[in-house]
């Protein structure tokens, strides 16, 4: 007769419950499935099939009773590391977000904005295009199969129950915003050059030709000239996006050592 012991039901239980909280909190947070296009229902199955193939090859854990507080500090361990880890992810889709929104005001296309169907707020048409393109790179780049493989080998760098995370992680991710932000201008600082360029040329005319009505030529000329230079300069995201990934890549994988 098969026997088995409170501590070990528990072990068995947590073995499955305490990674889902880790995966769980990652899916809520990442880009893409974060969204409200994405139903929780799809969201919550999609961490428990995750589970399901990551838990029994993760390190054991150790038979704590479920309803204790040591079962809830850990669970509130994993999920802090399964938010942190995604709002690094979450920082990468948002610099091209950033980016383009610099580069709609930079050439007056401020004022097209659409509403996101994500975040349910007016956004910037150029930011929008950004957007679409980052997530289409995601997915052609294998991003999707590259995050899986972060998240479950976490589990062998930063065990359940283990360890927290360092004072000093929490202070840099704070300090990704400044990356974030920085990572945005790259993006946009082609065509912010262009039309630097131009805005001076214009600023030259005006001085050579005072007659010339300079906002009435100048302001959709610039317009046109800005939907050029996004044409033009719109190859120029797959190497950013190849660099800020390996950066937002390597940070995560050095964040749960």
């Amino acid at each position: 007769m098969l026997e088995l012991s409170l501590s070990q039901i528990y072990q068995w239980i947590g073995q499955y419950f305490w990674p889902f909280c880790r995966i769980a909190a990652f899916f809520t947070i990442m880009p893409i499935l974060s969204t409200q296009l994405v139903p929780v229902r799809i969201r919550l199955g999609l961490a428990v099939a995750v589970t399901l193939v990551v838990a029994p090859v993760i390190p054991r854990v150790p038979g704590i009773e479920l309803l204790s507080i040591p079962s809830f500090l850990i669970v509130l361990q994993q999920i802090l590391i399964g938010l942190a880890m995604g709002f690094v992810l979450q920082l990468l889709f948002q610099i091209f977000v950033v980016g383009g929104q610099i580069v709609a005001m930079q050439n007056g296309l401020g004022f097209a904005t659409l509403v996101d169907p994500v975040n349910g707020v007016n956004v910037a048409s150029i930011g929008q295009l950004y957007l679409m393109t980052v997530n289409l790179l995601f997915f052609a780049l294998n991003g999707h199969l590259a995050v899986m493989y972060l998240l479950g080998t976490s589990f062998e760098q930063l065990p359940v129950a283990e360890r927290w995370f360092a004072v000093a992680n929490y202070g840099e991710l704070v300090d990704l915003a400044s990356w974030m932000f920085s990572g945005a201008i790259l993006v946009a600082l082609p065509s912010i050059i262009a039309l630097l360029v131009v805005n001076v040329a214009f600023g030259v005319i005006s001085k050579v030709a005072p007659q010339m009505n300079i906002i009435a030529v100048g302001f959709p000329f610039t317009m046109v000239l800005g939907l050029v230079i996004i044409w033009l300069t719109l190859s120029n995201i797959l190497p950013q996006y190849e660099r800020l990934s390996d950066e937002a890549f390597e940070y995560m994988r050095t964040m749960v050592l």
